[in-house]
């Protein structure tokens, strides 16, 4: 099936075709004599100047997750930790570094050897040392491009920010003229901005239709399927016309009141990113609440469109080092998570929050505590705290889970009858 199928054609069979030549083109670079794979993360990415080279992004966390999904994860955890890695550490760190070291055959794909292992720092030292180890395991050349935290108090990066980033942006380029031998073509690279323009306003609009009741699909648990395209095919020219299927679709159900479940009984706002390794039973355990997530945290990790943000193929390295500075939510503030967080509620009418705590990921995490106080409250609005790990399947409990998410919605429910 082709990305320009017909829009008789459902958006989830395209994901699932282009997703599986993504991972096809993956193992024949994987298999190849000539590396062309840049290992870069999901936050902040500019994934637009690797494929203005036609170099192939490689994102370790998608791996991860579908490793985790497959129920796959736990062996190359354990191998990590064989090899002295804590069992505190980022389970997603564990699991790429233990994919490596058993033969980067993951099932979906052959992982390929970097060209280049590209840290796009953004916020997370965990992350900046698993490169550094993946590019010692591999003999890699590295690039870490230093993103600094938004300091302003209106939220806007510093033009000195800005031109911080740009200039590293400038010395990759030069890394990825001499890993490929080819001249850099400033046309091409606004090609690919344009593209990822386009394609964020798909996604802005997208994410508009749960303002509507019913909301005709689900902010975290849907919107998932979108992020795989919405990463590792940005910039394509496949990655816009499958946005404009899934908005087309999407906006027909608007229309026609339907929602993803037969009944939305109770709106929500979900912080943090999902079990993976059960995600199909998390999801029941909401659904079965009639329970639908209107907006989610975790769909902004690799960029934050709704609120205005747009590429701009005029200023290609400006406008990409804008996104890795402010647009995504890694990069953020707790002050400016709260109010991210409060728009939702509000704009999109949610009836209280939840908070998925990942054991495993320290910075995600911290601090949600104080998160819970804040919204419960100062906010007077219901939320929920809850705790598992998104790649580690020894954290997940779902009795405790099931016990602690039925009282939040029965609160709701009461609250719903009580509160005119």
């Amino acid at each position: 099936m082709s990305a320009t199928a017909t829009f008789e054609a459902s958006f989830h069979d395209v994901a699932r075709d282009l997703m599986a030549r993504y991972y096809e083109e993956m193992t024949q670079v994987a298999k190849s004599s000539t590396p062309r794979a840049v290992h870069l993360l999901i936050a902040g990415n500019p994934v637009e100047l690797v494929r203005a080279f036609d170099l192939l992004p490689v994102f370790p966390e998608v791996n991860d997750l579908q490793l985790a999904v497959k129920k796959k994860s736990l062996p190359y955890i354990q191998k990590a930790e064989e090899m002295g890695y804590s069992t505190d550490n980022c389970a997603y760190v564990k699991a790429d570094i233990g994919l490596f070291m058993s033969g980067r055959e993951a099932g979906f794909a052959t992982i390929p050897v970097p060209a280049v292992v590209l840290c796009n720092y953004v916020g997370c030292s965990v992350y900046l040392h698993w490169f550094e180890h993946l590019a010692e395991y591999t003999n890699a050349p590295a690039f870490n491009i230093d993103v600094p935290f938004v300091r302003t108090p209106d939220g806007e990066p510093r033009a000195e920010d800005v031109t911080y980033v740009v200039k590293q942006l400038e010395q990759l380029i030069e890394l990825f003229e001499k890993v490929t031998g080819k001249k850099f073509e400033y046309a091409r690279l606004q090609r690919t901005v344009e593209l990822s323009s386009q394609v964020g306003e798909l996604w802005c609009a997208i994410k508009q239709l749960t303002k509507q009741r019913p909301a005709p699909f689900d902010a975290y648990f849907d919107a998932v399927n979108f992020m795989a395209p919405l990463y590792a095919l940005r910039g394509t020219e496949e990655c816009l016309r499958f946005f404009e299927l899934v908005y087309k679709q999407l906006h027909e159900k608007a229309k026609l009141g339907q929602g993803p479940l037969p009944e939305e009984k109770i709106r929500y706002v979900i912080e943090g990113p999902p079990p993976w390794p059960y995600l199909r039973n998390f999801r029941e355990l909401f659904s079965r609440w009639g329970a639908v997530a209107v907006a989610s945290t975790y769909s902004t990790v690799g960029g934050l469109w709704e609120f205005g943000f747009k590429h701009d193929p005029a200023h290609p390295l400006e406008s990409i080092a804008q996104h890795m500075l402010k647009e995504n939510v890694c990069n953020r503030n707790f002050l400016q998570r709260y109010e991210q967080i409060g728009r939702y509620v509000e704009e999109w009418g949610a009836d209280g929050i939840v908070i998925h705590s990942v054991k495993s990921c320290r910075l995600f995490s911290a601090g949600q505590g104080d998160m819970r106080e804040y919204f419960a409250r100062e906010k007077g609005w219901p939320t929920l705290l809850i705790e598992s790990d998104l790649e580690d399947p020894r954290y997940y409990s779902q009795a405790q889970l099931q016990n602690r998410i039925d009282a939040f919605f029965e609160g709701i429910e009461h609250r719903k009858l009580t509160h005119v």
